[in-house]
């Protein structure tokens, strides 16, 4: 394991995550949920295999009958990235929480997902102290992301970065 980073055994994960009953995060291919990452409509072109390990993150929001209501995938990194390529850069000390794709199964869970995952990454994640996205340039992104806070951080060639403060 890299060093600035911290590795929890499942059984503190699942004590962690009672305390938010319906978040769920995935920590390996096994996982029930992890099927579900094939339907990505954000980024449907970064495999499966690439979203699992040091420095990611993948939460899923469920129901009381424990059925996917939204995911979302993160890349904790360094600098804000400005394109794909610059999720997967490896870094020692991360301090930035990147949400680079989220997407819901019923109305409003995708906001909340938003909300309580970046809780989760606060009270477990002390070195995170940034929380922003990586996301296209579409206009569903765009209202997506200002009518739950965000800010627009920085424009790219292909993407947008919006910073949740």
């Amino acid at each position: 394991m890299q060093a600035g980073c911290r590795k929890f055994d499942p059984c503190q994960v699942h004590q962690i995550l009672s305390e938010f009953k319906l978040l769920h995060l995935i920590n390996d291919f096994t996982d029930k949920f992890f099927s579900f990452l094939l339907e990505d409509p954000v980024r449907p072109n970064i495999p499966q295999v690439d979203r699992i390990g040091n420095n990611k993150d993948i939460f899923v929001m469920r129901d009381e009958d424990d059925k996917a209501q939204a995911i979302t995938c993160v890349s904790y990194q360094k600098s804000v990235p400005t394109s794909e390529a610059d999720l997967f850069e490896m870094c020692e000390e991360p301090e930035i929480a990147v949400f680079y794709t989220i997407w819901s199964y019923k109305a409003g869970a995708g906001r909340q997902l938003i909300f309580d995952a970046a809780q989760y990454i606060k009270e477990n994640r002390p070195e995170i102290k940034r929380f922003v996205t990586l996301s296209p340039k579409t206009e569903m992104a765009k209202r997506f992301h200002l009518k739950n806070g965000a800010l627009v951080f920085r424009e790219n060639t292909d993407t947008v970065n919006y910073e949740y403060l």
